[in-house]
């Protein structure tokens, strides 16, 4: 699996700095000042946590996440 089998959340907090997360994993997401650097993050971020997994020989989870519009 790849970050791009992913869905990725990406939001502004009232603070201005960005979230962008993979609600699959848990504990896949960066919070940073811009938008291209939490994605970035969050790239860094999922690559550490794949490497974790394969060093476990676990496969990451599948992506089940849904997006509603409220």
């Amino acid at each position: 699996m790849t970050l791009e089998d992913y869905k990725t959340v990406l939001y502004r907090q009232e603070d201005g700095a960005w979230v962008a997360e993979i609600p699959a994993i848990s504990g896949c997401y960066a919070l940073m000042p811009t938008r291209e650097a939490a994605l970035a993050e969050l790239a860094s971020v999922f690559g550490m946590i794949a490497q974790e997994y394969a060093d476990k020989g676990v496969p990451l989870p599948q992506d089940s996440t849904e997006i509603v519009y409220a």
